[in-house]
């Protein structure tokens, strides 16, 4: 752990915020049982009258509706009076894109023009890994208005996965990656369809030259498994069907599994230059995979009590292939409880999944899958939008980073970020296979039954890796910090501490680390120990003064619970 350079009565400061915090939480931290993790009651949160928002309230939505609270994004809630209000303005942003680094190249590429050297090393980095794609998903994180749709998108892609730790192509990346943040408000069928066809996934998940002689079946099961369906027959309420001994009900069958492996074969990469299709340094990623028809299995196909007839066309098996997974009963409550866990409790009820996987069934007006409307009743649900300490939901280390950014006011190129994110355990777009990160039935340990799927990411390691990064971006987070400096970017990461120094008194340092970071919870006790921390800290210039106060009433605050667990 970094030796903390403020002072010991921070130090001591630090201790009695925690326990004051309880020392831990309902959903994370992986220590003590249910009912020794309890934290201590706060101030009350203001819960405002019928058609109005609080502060409070407002920065505890901006905390699940978007990549972290900003005084401005706040205000902006308030000011529309309404959760809904300012969701239905989201719905119109779409000014984060990938769509720029959707360039074709052909693998050779870079080797025609470096032979070796950094100038290869540079030009592999730019289009055959993850690297531009982390910097924009980053800069788009914490600089895009749209933060509700890339926030949405992220769910979708710890859902839908396809990851660069197997597949190193960034126009790839990128396009399989649009399809998820241009679709997130629209509707899942077509997000199915699309990955389905998408060249990223088709080499990810073999389906790419998947051959009539020996059907792969790789993405046939993950498409069933992670994708739609799920592994066993559901109720509508996301809880397990079971048959007369109590046993759980397989929702498909092995042969399943293999008959819809051959309804999607004879599939290939579209092609650079009108090159043969069997010229693969010419693969296009930017393009829908392409038809080839000699490797295409013509024969009927049963699955999941669908018949696809003999000689239906490929297009008509795909399409058969996707309206049964995403028409299959179990999709509504499986995908529904996934994007409830990404975006608002990891243990939610099985009547809040009951009430979000009707709206998938049906937004009121007979459309199967709208996201729009998904989204709106995750969001709008009492239990989602209900004040309670518990249960709570460990921030993963992404939005640990994005948050705390946000929080203080930081700008960015997005390198930063990247200096930081695999050592606590999650880089974009790099997830370490295509179950995510993190299993979302990781067991909280001594946790009577509840899950915490993020702290399967809390080891030793990334633990310590998480306050040093709390650290170093608060206590160490002058702009002359190297990974600060511009290094792929023009911009760089620039904290915005003057806007700190600005407030001019410890007390209302404290005010807005009370809001932004913890939407209001701060107990007077906490608030205490925090201004007593602050006060150790002096020097002549009332600036820096001003300024090294409010790094430590961060650093104080974001390594506490309050913060690292959102409730």
């Amino acid at each position: 752990m970094r030796k903390q350079d403020f002072g010991s009565a921070a130090a001591l400061s630090l201790s009695i915020f925690l326990s004051a915090c309880g020392g831990g939480s309902s959903d994370g931290g992986g220590t003590g049982s249910k009912a020794a993790s309890s934290p201590a009651v706060p101030d009350a949160i203001g819960v405002a009258p019928t058609g109005e928002i609080l502060p409070d309230e407002a920065a505890r939505f901006a905390k699940q509706a978007s990549f972290g609270p900003t005084p401005a994004l706040i205000d902006a809630i308030v000011a529309k009076r309404s959760v809904a209000a300012w969701m239905d303005e989201q719905f119109t942003l779409s000014s984060s894109s990938y769509a720029d680094l959707i360039k074709p190249v052909p693998s050779t590429f870079c080797s025609a023009q470096f032979p070796a050297g950094t100038d290869l090393n540079n030009c592999n980095r730019d289009n055959f890994s993850a690297t531009p794609m982390q910097l924009r998903f980053y800069a788009n994180a914490i600089g895009g208005q749209d933060q509700l749709r890339q926030r949405v998108a992220f769910a979708l892609s710890q859902i839908v996965v396809a990851s660069a730790v197997d597949v190193g192509n960034t126009a790839g990346l990128a396009t399989f990656n649009q399809i998820l943040l241009s679709n997130a408000f629209g509707n899942y069928r077509d997000i199915l369809q699309a990955v389905t066809l998408n060249p990223y996934m088709g080499e990810y998940l073999d389906m790419a030259d998947s051959n009539k002689s020996q059907p792969n079946e790789n993405y046939a099961r993950e498409l069933m498994q992670l994708f739609a369906v799920g592994t066993v027959l559901l109720n509508p309420d996301g809880t397990p069907q079971t048959d007369n001994t109590g046993a759980t009900i397989a929702t498909y069958s092995n042969t399943d599994v293999k008959e819809v492996a051959r309804a999607l074969t004879g599939w290939t990469y579209a092609r650079l230059d009108n090159a043969a299709l069997t010229d693969n340094s010419k693969r296009d990623w930017t393009k829908p995979m392409v038809v080839y028809a000699s490797r295409f299995d013509t024969g009927a196909k049963t699955f999941l009590g669908r018949t696809v007839a003999a000689n239906a066309t490929q297009q008509a098996n795909v399409d058969a292939v996707v309206d049964t997974m995403f028409n299959h009963p179990n999709t509504a409550p499986y995908i529904s409880k996934r994007l409830i866990q990404q975006l608002t409790l990891a243990n939610p009820t099985p009547a809040y999944i009951e009430r979000v996987a009707a709206v998938f069934a049906n937004n009121g007006s007979g459309v199967r899958g709208d996201m729009k409307a998904v989204v709106r009743a995750i969001y709008l649900d009492p239990e989602a939008r209900t004040v309670s300490q518990l249960p709570g939901k460990v921030k993963e280390p992404v939005l640990l980073a994005t948050s705390l950014a946000r929080g203080i006011g930081y700008a960015t190129d997005g390198y930063a970020f990247t200096t930081r994110d695999a050592g606590m355990g999650q880089a974009p777009f790099r997830a370490p296979s295509v179950f995510n990160f993190y299993p979302y039935e990781f067991p909280l340990p001594q946790g009577d039954g509840l899950v915490s799927p993020v702290s399967k990411l809390m080891t030793t390691s990334t633990t310590i890796s998480r306050h040093n990064f709390l650290y170093d971006w608060t206590v160490g987070g002058d702009g002359t910090r190297g990974e600060f400096k511009p290094t792929l970017g023009a911009l760089g990461t620039v904290p915005d501490w003057a806007s700190w120094e600005a407030l001019g008194t410890d007390a209302k340092i404290v005010d807005r680390i009370n809001l932004v970071l913890l939407n209001g919870t701060m107990t007077t006790a906490q608030r205490q120990s925090i201004l007593a921390a602050m006060a150790q800290i002096k020097n002549t210039n009332a600036a820096l003064q001003a300024r090294k106060r409010a790094q430590v009433a961060l650093y104080i605050a974001a390594s506490s619970p309050f913060f690292q667990v959102d409730r």
